[in-house]
């Protein structure tokens, strides 16, 4: 089962190519698409120590090498690009825009139940496949990469098929709820994630107003009140005479 990009995405696909037509970009993406795999690979392993379930235990264990793994096939990829690359400073990623997988999301695997938890990966490796397919579509300028791509799409569309079926096997009544929170979860994170950048954006633009508008006003002001003060020492009324030491 091959997970299709989703609407959004396809609106933005322009956008997308955009992203990562540029090599440093792209290169730069694909280093922070390896720390998320693999810290998603931790996650899951953490969640193969805590599970009863035999089963479902292997699964998460190989769920977990195979993050592992594509955190180093992205890490090698990205140096590869950077070493045929000159040196350039860091532009706009738009990581909100391209987030590629982010596993758990920083979800605490400690204190979720198996379905919860089963319904949250779902979601997200379905969310990753729909990228990563749509990433592998505009990708014409980098045959590698787009064939790395279409080699990890292979291990996300059964990750998004096993955890959906242990998730109706472990939890068959609770399973549309269990989604449903997850897809809140999601949603509330999507939220966030787009408010810190609206935030971040805003207080760049009040920033630079201040230093190019307030300052050069400020700037105006003391140079006028210096153009007031008369040269040299002024001695005024209310100080005491310099005729002494004392």
């Amino acid at each position: 089962m091959r997970s299709a990009p989703s609407a959004i995405d396809r609106l933005l696909k322009p956008l997308h190519r955009w992203i990562w037509v540029d090599a440093h970009r792209r290169a730069r993406k694909l280093l922070r698409f390896a720390e998320t795999e693999a810290d998603g690979g931790r996650d899951l392993s953490r969640a193969a120590e805590l599970t009863a379930d035999p089963l479902l235990r292997r699964l998460y264990l190989r769920h977990a090498q195979d993050e592992m793994r594509h955190a180093d096939l992205f890490r090698a990829r990205g140096r590869a690009l950077l070493q045929r690359l000159p040196h350039r400073v860091a532009g706009i990623d738009a990581n909100w825009i391209a987030p590629g997988e982010r596993g758990l999301d920083d979800l605490r695997v400690e204190v979720q139940g198996e379905g919860t938890l089963l319904a949250f990966l779902h979601l997200s490796e379905k969310a990753a496949a729909g990228r990563f397919a749509l990433y592998e579509e505009v990708l014409d300028c980098d045959a590698e990469t787009r064939a790395l791509f279409a080699r990890i799409l292979e291990d996300e569309a059964f990750h998004m098929t096993y955890t959906r079926k242990q998730l109706a096997r472990l939890s068959p009544r609770k399973q549309g709820m269990d989604l449903w929170q997850a897809r809140a979860v999601r949603v509330w994170k999507a939220y966030l994630r787009l408010a810190m950048a609206l935030a971040s954006a805003i207080g760049a633009a009040v920033l630079t107003a201040q230093y190019f508008i307030v300052l050069p006003l400020f700037a105006l002001l003391a140079r006028r009140a210096a153009n007031r003060d008369p040269p040299g020492f002024v001695r005024t009324r209310s100080a005491p005479a310099l005729e002494s030491q004392y």
